[in-house]
């Protein structure tokens, strides 16, 4: 018999402003922006981007183009970061 998994979503688990704000927390005291992106994004997942925006006073699609345009900046910084750099012996090879 086959297992079956379902992918895992911390989203589904910040059902309370105290999970929140620990969430919130750790990504902070990571020091890593592409982090503290990637937990504000869960927590918009978590809340709903129409009530982050009307606690906000954002419009609702300005708010996910700017939010989405920030993370995938803060991403490509990561990927940056952790991407081992290549010698030029290494790249002609």
């Amino acid at each position: 018999m086959k297992l079956k998994t379902k992918k895992y979503d911390v989203a589904n688990y910040l059902d309370s402003d105290e999970m929140v704000a620990i969430h919130l927390d750790a990504a902070f005291e990571s020091g890593n922006l592409a982090r503290v992106a990637e937990a504000l994004g869960d927590v918009v997942r978590a809340r709903g981007m129409s009530k982050i925006a009307k606690a906000t006073g954002l419009a609702c699609g300005g708010l996910k183009s700017n939010f989405s345009a920030r993370v995938q900046a803060a991403g490509r910084s990561r990927r940056k970061a952790i991407t081992p750099r290549r010698t030029k012996a290494q790249r002609a090879a």
